[in-house]
């Protein structure tokens, strides 16, 4: 007979879990509070043909820290490398307003990448140390709602800011966030055991250290569907005002709060499914929200465009994730992490720049980007097909 105990659910909602997640959502909301109103601060300076290279130098130097986030994670500890991460972002923004060239921009836009480099991978790391492992993908899907809902609220009031008072009034509340978001994790206890005192020779990466192997399966998948992301964040602003939208940043409300929402429930789904099979689904769900992307015609068509793939990801991200940890050795968990954050980071940079590239300031090109990553995104059914799948399979 089952004892009273034993039926108890392991606790996933603590006092920790709160303050993490808080501090996910200040910190998303800084750095996607000020995307929206870019790619016009950009043209300002006479950098135009630039413009996918908003999105794509940031995912850059974000994908070529990973390698070093994940060791630093996983030696000197989890807490070091979030608040290194956030404070890039505090730092980043209140230099903004001092940028009066395109080179600059472009130069500081590099900087501010390591910013999502270092946070998210320390801070999915720690979530992954303190909850139940049955409730894990359920953690990652609550951890994934803190992000979107800070990346929900955060563009339109940049771009409200932006056009009530000034860009620079936008860039420093967007510190002032990040800033709010690493006191949050400053009384917080380290969760690595054995951790190591930083060195310099940390830094020095051998061949075994970049990726973890056991990653590769769930970053491939994820370096397939993140292009949408990238692609929609360069040219959806644009979009926007193709529609006569008044608010550049309702777009990304549209995606990220439909995102929380399938969040949800999808990774308590996974939990009980499986992994692969909750992401064969998503997989399908985000191909036709692409492929109704790429048909819109009006404002409303397009914000519920938004919605729909907004909804399909939210339902992937939590599985993918928590397929990830599933895979990995505990020891090598901030690895793990940093191999499919690296995969997330080429995804959305390489979608960002192409996307700009396909569609070249040409509205009529708008369908032809997304019919295009629809095409992309199907090679996923292909990956999920190995039958070599340890646990979730």
């Amino acid at each position: 007979m089952e004892s009273r105990l034993d039926s108890v659910k392991p606790q996933l909602y603590t006092p920790i879990f709160a303050i993490l997640c808080i501090s996910q959502m200040l910190f998303a909301a800084s750095f996607t509070m000020i995307i929206p109103e870019l790619p016009e601060y950009l043209r300002q300076m006479g950098g135009e043909e630039y413009i996918g290279l908003i999105i794509g130098l940031f995912t850059l130097t974000a994908g070529i820290s990973r390698p070093f986030s994940g060791k630093l994670t996983d030696t000197i500890g989890r807490m070091p490398v979030q608040i290194i991460g956030t404070l890039v972002c505090v730092v980043a923004s209140l230099i903004y307003p001092f940028v009066s060239s395109v080179f600059g921009f472009l130069l500081l836009r590099l900087f501010h990448g390591f910013s999502t480099g270092f946070k998210p991978t320390a801070t999915t790391a720690y979530v992954a140390d303190i909850v139940p492992f049955e409730r894990r993908g359920e953690a990652m899907g609550i951890l994934g709602v803190s992000m979107n809902t800070g990346a929900s609220i955060a563009p339109p009031i940049g771009s409200y800011l932006a056009s009530t008072f000034s860009l620079n009034t936008m860039f420093y509340v967007s510190s002032a966030a990040a800033l709010f978001s690493v006191l949050m994790l400053i009384t917080m206890k380290e969760t690595l055991e054995n951790k190591q005192t930083f060195s310099p020779k940390l830094l020095a990466l051998k061949k075994n250290e970049l990726i973890d192997r056991s990653a590769l399966l769930p970053s491939s998948l994820a370096l397939l569907f993140y292009m949408s992301l990238g692609a929609l964040i360069t040219i959806g602003p644009d979009q926007s005002v193709h529609f006569n939208m008044s608010n550049k940043g309702i777009f990304m409300t549209s995606f990220t709060a439909c995102s929380v929402l399938s969040r949800l429930v999808a990774g308590r789904m996974s939990d009980k499914f499986g992994r692969v099979n909750v992401l064969r689904i998503s997989i399908a769900m985000i191909v036709f929200s692409l492929i109704f992307l790429a048909l819109v015609n009006s404002a409303t068509m397009f914000l519920i465009a938004c919605g729909c793939i907004g909804f399909a990801m939210g339902t992937a991200s939590p599985a993918v994730f928590a397929w990830t940890i599933d895979r990995c050795k505990d020891e090598n968990r901030g690895k793990a992490l940093a191999t499919i954050y690296i995969a997330l980071e080429i995804s959305i940079g390489f979608g960002a720049v192409f996307s700009a590239w396909i569609y070249n300031s040409t509205p009529s090109n708008f369908g032809t980007v997304f019919w295009i990553m629809a095409v992309a995104t199907c090679i996923g059914f292909f990956i999920l097909r190995p039958a070599n799948i340890r646990k979730y399979g």
